[in-house]
């Protein structure tokens, strides 16, 4: 029987604090924003700028640990899958929503490096037309 392959690996910086909730049975969910940048030259040697927002989910005592210790702009190694949820809202509106859910987190960078970060996330989503608050996960 073949085996199949769903890892991602990302490092960039939280786009905003994580949100902790609990499902029915208890059991906590942690979500926030991953902004992971790349840089390369066109060419013609012009230098471009990408950003790129991930939408991260982590479950159980690892959901209550990025809580408790992440903040807005920390640098972070998060490794996981990738998941497609697809949801209606009341009013029939489709939605697809894809998202890492993590399975391991590891913290980067130096805790005082989070308040520069802040203002890098910001300036780039503003560079890219984005903002740096993501919608809410309809949970």
């Amino acid at each position: 029987m073949s085996r199949g392959l769903n890892k991602i690996q990302i490092i960039g910086h939280l786009g905003k604090d994580p949100e902790m909730r609990y499902t029915p049975s208890g059991k906590p969910v942690t979500t926030f924003t991953v902004a992971v940048g790349r840089t390369w030259n066109s060419a013609d040697g012009e230098r471009h700028n990408e950003t790129e927002w991930f939408n991260v989910v982590v479950w159980g005592n690892l959901a209550e640990i990025c809580k408790q210790y992440l903040t807005k702009g920390q640098q972070v190694y998060i490794e996981g899958r990738l998941q497609t949820r697809r949801w209606e809202s009341k009013e029939g509106q489709k939605h697809v929503s894809v998202e890492v859910v993590a399975s391991e987190m590891m913290m980067l960078g130096d805790r005082r490096d989070a308040s520069d970060s802040h203002q890098e996330i910001d300036s780039v989503a503003a560079e890219n037309g984005s903002s740096a608050v993501e919608d809410e996960f309809p949970f």
